[in-house]
């Protein structure tokens, strides 16, 4: 591997709920170097400061949602004292999609959090999901996004599960924001797109009736993702790292299973 590798901290989310600093010690037994956060558990910025700094975690990059950001900007400097390099607009709910009137307030407060972000010392990133592969007169919305936010303001983030489920080859999109792809999140998944997938990221309620061909998150390397052609791609885009993530675990395996699962594959390459 020609990264360092970091684990996105929802996939062990119930352990570390359970166990904090336990889940954090074991993800760095695992090999992981860093971590990104998503959601603190109550605790304050200096205690998971002093946490990785203790373990030897990087606190790489933290997912903070766009309205809570918008609704206190202040916010930003939790992580930034934490020591974060990266802080991420994780998810868009449905008023904020392109397509919806309010999608114009998410490329505005973009601006506004990327300016913030800066003058913390971090830089602010887009994660995208499948919706913003829609079509705004003609062009894919998240490039609409990208257009309208200056690379100063806003890197991607780019998820390469969902860049696919969007219906894009994930290596050949990395390669369009070269020099803007810093972090780059690995996801892996079988079966196809279903209508009820946000049911596997804690978002919709309602699961697929037809088990056939239904889709799940796998363990990196696990499966239809060309990791290969990916990382490639991450290393001629100039990416600083790349982040594991696996929303749900799958294969009759824990999320920690499936967290090794992932790191070994990678460090296997």
């Amino acid at each position: 591997m020609k990264f360092p590798i970091a684990l996105q901290l929802y996939s062990v989310r119930d352990a570390l709920a359970a166990d904090f600093e336990g889940t954090l010690r074991a993800v760095k037994a695992l090999g992981y170097e860093g971590v990104e956060f998503a959601g603190l558990y109550g605790h304050s910025a200096a205690e998971v400061k002093a946490l990785c700094s203790g373990i030897g975690l990087v606190p790489v990059s933290a997912h903070v949602p766009f309205v809570d950001m918008m609704a206190d900007p202040d916010l930003l400097k939790v992580y930034a004292e934490i020591g974060c390099q990266y802080v991420v607009i994780p998810y868009l709910t449905e008023e904020y999609r392109p397509g919806q009137p309010k999608f114009a307030e998410v490329i505005e407060g973009a601006k506004m959090l990327g300016e913030k972000a800066n003058a913390l010392g971090m830089r602010l990133c887009y994660h995208n999901h499948d919706f913003e592969f829609v079509k705004v007169d003609g062009e894919y919305a998240l490039d609409v996004l990208y257009s309208e936010v200056p690379a100063s303001l806003l890197l991607t983030q780019i998820d390469t599960c969902w860049v696919n489920v969007g219906g894009e080859n994930p290596a050949e999109y990395l390669r369009k924001y070269a020099g803007r792809a810093e972090i780059v999140h690995l996801k892996d998944f079988a079966g196809q797109k279903s209508e009820h997938m946000y049911a596997l990221i804690g978002i919709d309620d309602e699961k697929d009736k037809d088990g056939t061909g239904a889709f799940e998150f796998r363990p990196v390397g696990y499966g239809r993702q060309d990791f290969g052609a990916i990382l490639a791609a991450a290393e001629d885009v100039g990416a600083k790292w790349v982040v594991v993530e696996q929303d749900q675990p799958s294969m009759g395996k824990s999320p920690m299973e499936c967290a090794k699962m992932s790191i070994d594959y990678l460090r296997a390459l």
